[in-house]
């Protein structure tokens, strides 16, 4: 079986090669640069905001802060709601005139704090109970400071090591724990297909509904269904957004490329938005950026005009 993750990897770096993507249309792209902005699109049934791993290359490249991606999303994109994501935060994350300072300013400019995406804080599903007990504490701050920026998520990783009904025991659990912290706070607690066991949606819809609790969902994104890189198994990505649709609190959507219509090369977003409607759900979809033969901002309008595209027509 072929290896989507890896395919598309390789085939997005061929840039001086024989397979050369399409160049999206810069008129299109144009057009939703300079539209309106606005948080949900006429005849939308859903809302857009913005990841900020999409900017992961300005970010780590100190082009761009934490502190500034707000307003750097509503000024370039038109795109009012934010998806920030913990590294990025640089441990300031506890620093109360930090915190105060970032939620002032997007209070100032209507800006609304969707989710943390909270990464390197232990394994929520580690096999050592002492082990999965410090991971579950370590989430801790994250949920108090989604609180205070009016967030309703944080979402998380259900990582551990074993066999597949032996991580399942531990992720049941330790985000049990943590989702009864969370509750205390009206925080949802949501678990992205994020590589390993989670990338089987079935596995990882069997845990929400052990989990047994109304703040513990899911966050399904377009494309991280490859469960085993190296034997290239990819769980079919169409049944598992169906799969994680009934728990879902976040949608991601993942792009990479887009041909000369301004289509997504490898992720069908007009079957997919079907399935997230048919679902009921009509909170925001985050766009997640993941290319490389387009920058990343012309990645974000390319994927912002698709979405709009196909959102109008359904």
């Amino acid at each position: 079986m072929i290896n989507r993750r890896n395919f598309l990897k390789n085939s997005i770096q061929l840039g001086g090669g024989a397979f050369i993507f399409p160049i999206f249309s810069t008129t299109a792209i144009a057009a939703c640069q300079s539209g309106a902005t606005s948080e949900q699109a006429s005849g939308m049934f859903f809302k857009i905001s913005l990841a900020e791993w999409s900017l992961h290359k300005q970010l780590f490249a100190k082009k761009l802060t934490n502190m500034e991606f707000p307003e750097f999303t509503k000024s370039k994109f038109g795109i009012s709601g934010v998806e920030y994501v913990s590294v990025f935060f640089e441990e300031k994350h506890t620093d109360k005139s930090y915190m105060q300072e970032l939620k002032t300013r997007t209070d100032d400019l209507g800006i609304r704090n969707v989710l943390i995406m909270v990464d390197r804080e232990g394994n929520l599903a580690d096999a050592t109970e002492k082990e999965r007990k410090q991971a579950v504490e370590n989430h801790y701050d994250w949920i108090e400071a989604a609180k205070f920026l009016g967030c309703h998520s944080i979402r998380v990783n259900a990582r551990g090591v074993g066999s597949e009904q032996e991580v399942m025991k531990a992720a049941v659990d330790g985000l049990g724990r943590l989702s009864e912290f969370a509750k205390k706070m009206d925080i949802n607690v949501i678990v992205e297909n994020h590589g390993g066991y989670s990338s089987n949606a079935w596995w990882l819809s069997q845990v929400i509904q052990k989990v047994k609790m109304d703040n513990c969902g899911t966050l399904p994104d377009f494309g991280n269904f490859s469960v085993d890189p190296n034997k290239g198994i990819i769980y079919p990505y169409l049944k598992g957004i169906a799969q994680l649709m009934p728990f879902a609190k976040g949608v991601s959507a993942k792009s990479y490329d887009f041909d000369a219509d301004g289509d997504e090369l490898f992720v069908d977003f007009k079957k997919i938005l079907n399935i997230i409607k048919n679902a009921g759900y009509k909170d925001y979809i985050g766009i997640e950026y993941e290319g490389s033969r387009l920058s990343e901002e012309q990645g974000i309008l390319a994927t912002k005009a698709l979405l709009e595209k196909v959102g109008n027509k359904l």
